[in-house]
């Protein structure tokens, strides 16, 4: 297998996907009409910043426990409201879904914003009863099974409660992105890029990690899919790694809006 040459072209989402920026016109359009339509609160401070707010959403009836969403974007961009109609699927299943902003960088770094998704998700955690499960899609997907190593800024009785994270599309080890021009704006250096790789850490005991990733998505990300999922089961996690047939980096995660969908299935 010969080295990669374009670091930037391996990690271009954006420029893989034909047509690809009609997505961001998108998904905001559907997220307000899904809102319309379901029982939610917005702006739930978890923290001081700006962007320490999550909104939740209620599913109809008794609530079958909490679902945290946390987005994308290369850790650079996107706010909670641009995914609302991604807790259609999640709700479907009786499940009530936080959807938390964070601190983009470069106002804050990786690291911070690791800190910063463990209060929003311990916040959640106190005003929802029941299991918890932790999904992410790419950047999102670093930040979520970064909560599950033992270093983890989840209060213990929230950890003990988490029974599954699912990563989507996620990046878990960090070392690649010190190559690409976005790191100008992420300002990783190596021994942060170590610090925040769940792939290089230990991660906390009897909790499932499903890995998924679209079967049409960039090389890097199939790898960084399958990657955590190997590396993980080899210390005695529960993990699977999903290639989803014909699905790209942006519409690997239309599965949450239907409850038949194979992510939203793994909450049965």
């Amino acid at each position: 297998m010969e080295a990669i040459k374009d670091w930037n072209e391996a990690y271009n989402n954006m420029g893989s996907v034909e047509n690809g920026e009609r997505f961001l016109e998108l998904w905001p359009q559907v997220a307000a009409v899904f809102r319309e339509s379901v029982d939610h609160q917005v702006d739930i401070a978890y923290g001081e910043a700006d962007r320490n707010r999550f909104d939740l959403f209620h599913p109809e009836g008794e609530s079958k426990g909490l679902f945290v969403f946390v987005h994308g974007g290369y850790w650079l961009r996107f706010e909670k409201s641009f995914w609302s109609h991604l807790a259609k699927g999640p709700l479907s299943k009786g499940w009530t879904v936080a959807m938390p902003s964070y601190t983009l960088c470069p106002d804050a770094r990786i690291s911070d914003i690791t800190r910063e998704v463990a209060s929003a998700i311990n916040c959640a955690a106190e005003k929802v009863e029941g299991p918890i499960v932790l999904c992410g899609h790419s950047a999102g997907g670093h930040l979520v099974t970064r909560q599950i190593c033992q270093d983890t800024g989840l209060y213990p009785q929230t950890i003990n409660r988490v029974q599954r994270v699912i990563s989507i599309s996620g990046l878990h080890d960090l070392r690649p992105i010190l190559k690409i021009d976005h790191n100008i704006t992420l300002s990783l250096d190596e021994a942060e890029a170590i610090d925040e790789s769940p792939a290089l850490l230990n991660p906390v005991p009897n909790i499932a990690v499903d890995c998924l990733v679209g079967a049409d998505e960039l090389p890097e990300f199939v790898r960084q899919n399958d990657l955590l999922a190997n590396i993980w089961r080899g210390i005695g996690v529960e993990t699977s790694s999903i290639h989803l047939p014909g699905k790209h980096h942006f519409d690997v995660i239309d599965d949450l809006e239907s409850s038949e969908g194979i992510v939203t299935r793994l909450l049965d």
